[in-house]
């Protein structure tokens, strides 16, 4: 095999818009990734919910830079991936939940994120048929959106093609080799790849490859489950996000995707760690009746499958980005909590510019640094 300037571990929704990124700055770059295709690991089980509503500031920015790269997709390039600018919205049944809503918004605005306060006349309008007994309001980002998962990473997967960015598929990592300290190649279970940067994007996978050059990172999967139902003519546009736990589980969301069906997901309580990623008879029954108090409207959809997939989890709910502080050339970029497929396209830049022009985001760097103390929680997650 020949020789890269960059190899990047894992073709998922980080890795390929990353290689395309790190290709156009003029890098050869080599993609590996031990599943057949592109996508097949985590991305493949993203819902498509894509957004720049958070509540910390490296992740509002690196949010707000990929929904600027993915509305270009269509017009600059001509890969349409099912984008809709419906944005999110976060409704609110209680005092407590409103006034937590509104205490972000001074921050969230501070960072130069588009949202506000919505009365729950607006609300109903945006959604018709959500339960109006008890509405207070909600927030609103209308900047934010949804898409097609796959057709996303099959559109980056193009670009990073006409790159000259080359694919090694079913090819497993089985380790990193350095010299004096500095990245030399990529051992793989089909021979070596020499290249002086390594990029780890391995999702759920991302702790066993940092721990190839010694470092461990806090970064554990925890599987969630979504579903999606038949089509439907359309009748609302935002991804609704209800922040309320129970005893069940922490939060859920659902919207209308570009085929007119309802996408749906929901964050269990307790997690369940692992990589199990077979569906379970307990989701619906776990969702549906959540959804329904909800949005009543619901209730005669038929359900056409389920699925399930990983989360990789760090403690504080923020992704781990940055070069490690011992092997020279070896970059981070896991932990991504479940956002990968929203924070992609934006930290694919971010990175390759660190990468390949030494120009660091401090504000980024800083907050999702490999070497923070990881104590405290995003309070918009």
């Amino acid at each position: 095999m020949k020789t890269y300037d960059a190899v990047v571990i894992g073709a998922g929704s980080v890795g390929v818009p990353l290689a395309y990124r790190l290709a156009v700055r003029g890098l050869s770059v080599a993609v590996v990734d031990k599943l057949a295709s592109v996508g097949q690991g985590q991305n493949k089980a993203a819902i498509g919910g894509i957004r720049a509503t958070h509540s910390d500031r490296a992740k509002i920015k690196i949010g707000k830079e990929s929904l600027n790269v993915v509305r270009r997709l269509l017009p600059e390039y001509g890969l349409d991936v099912d984008y809709i600018e419906g944005g999110y919205l976060f409704p609110a049944y209680s005092e407590d939940i409103a006034q937590g809503l509104k205490s972000l918004l001074p921050v969230q605005k501070s960072y130069g994120l588009n949202i506000d306060w919505i009365g729950p006349d607006e609300v109903r309008e945006r959604c018709p048929g959500i339960r109006w007994e008890g509405l207070l309001g909600g927030t609103f980002s209308p900047e934010d959106g949804h898409l097609s998962s796959l057709k996303m990473i099959g559109a980056f997967y193009r670009l990073a093609r006409q790159a000259n960015v080359d694919f090694f598929f079913k090819t497993e990592v089985v380790g990193i080799e350095t010299d004096k300290g500095k990245v030399q190649a990529v051992v793989t279970d089909r021979g070596k790849i020499s290249c002086s940067h390594v990029v780890n994007a391995a999702g759920g996978f991302g702790r066993e490859v940092s721990l190839m050059v010694g470092t461990d990172l806090p970064v554990y999967p925890d599987s969630h489950e979504a579903g999606v139902t038949e089509p439907v003519q359309r009748f609302f546009l935002p991804m609704i996000v209800d922040i309320v736990p129970d005893e069940q589980s922490d939060n859920y969301y659902f919207y209308q995707n570009a085929e007119n069906q309802i996408v749906f997901c929901i964050t269990p309580r307790p997690k369940r760690l692992g990589t199990d990623r077979r569906s379970t008879s307990e989701f619906l029954p776990m969702v549906v009746p959540r959804m329904l108090h909800l949005y009543p409207r619901l209730r005669n959809l038929k359900v056409r499958r389920i699925w399930r997939g990983l989360y990789p989890m760090t403690p504080d709910g923020k992704p781990i980005v940055g070069f490690d502080r011992e092997v020279e050339g070896f970059f981070h970029a896991i932990g991504m909590c479940g956002q990968g497929l929203m924070l992609g396209p934006g930290l694919a830049d971010i990175i390759a510019q660190a990468i390949a022009e030494g120009q660091e985001d401090e504000e980024v760097f800083a907050d999702l640094s490999p070497y923070r103390d990881f104590s405290g929680e995003e309070l918009l997650k």
